[in-house]
């Protein structure tokens, strides 16, 4: 899947393409996302790439490529309405997971415990003892960055996070701002104002309006690999 914000510019891309012949410039693309800035569209960009979607034509100004479109949203519910109902059992009773099952759950990117990055979805699974996870719906996001070390989280972990879209004062969650990046941090209400807070004195608090602040999960747990 795609975030919102990147499946909105790859179509937006895509129409003016169909359009002029020419892909939109920087500006005009900022504009249609109501992004803030310039910036936020390189991010975009950037991720598009990563995920094969879009491709940059060497030596020509504002020549970008669509290689492939993402499902529609009403398409990609279907499919996983359909991967549901093929996979629920009939009148199956509840169970407790054994302690020492593994499941696999969605690995989606990278996401950053510093400033805030682009996180984007891939279809990597990962296995992770069930006993980490509890009840919900969870996935999991590589951390990246140094801020959220006084927690116990550290570059290179996988946070395991449970997907909520609300959370309380205190709580670690992942946070989507203006619906373009991603972050990890501590959640707390100042005021009329949302303060995301790291865990590492040498980085300050983010405040936004709680308009630009969207809940998509919260820590349950965390997984390190040695080497």
């Amino acid at each position: 899947m795609l975030t919102r914000k990147q499946h909105e510019l790859v179509c937006f891309i895509n129409d003016r393409l169909k359009e002029t012949g020419v892909s939109p410039s920087f500006e005009e693309m900022k504009d249609a996302l109501d992004l803030k800035s310039k910036s936020g569209v390189h991010r975009l960009i950037s991720a598009l790439e990563e995920r094969e979607f879009i491709r940059r034509l060497p030596n020509r100004a504002r020549a970008l490529e669509v290689l492939r479109m993402p499902d529609r949203p009403e398409k990609a519910e279907k499919k996983a309405r359909g991967r549901t109902a093929a996979a629920a059992p009939a009148a199956a009773p509840a169970t407790r997971t054994p302690a020492n099952d593994v499941v696999e759950i969605p690995l989606h990117g990278r996401i950053a415990a510093g400033v805030p990055i682009e996180a984007f979805e891939g279809s990597t699974m990962l296995p992770v003892p069930a006993a980490l996870l509890g009840q919900g719906d969870h996935y999991a996001l590589e951390v990246a960055g140094d801020s959220m070390v006084e927690a116990g989280i550290l570059d290179g972990d996988y946070a395991l996070i449970r997907r909520t879209e609300v959370a309380r004062d205190g709580e670690i969650v992942v946070a989507l701002i203006d619906e373009a990046e991603a972050t990890l941090k501590y959640f707390r209400r100042e005021g009329t104002m949302v303060r995301l807070d790291p865990a590492n004195r040498t980085y300050d608090p983010q405040r936004y309006t709680p308009q630009q602040v969207r809940i998509q999960g919260k820590l349950s747990g965390l997984l390190r690999r040695y080497d």
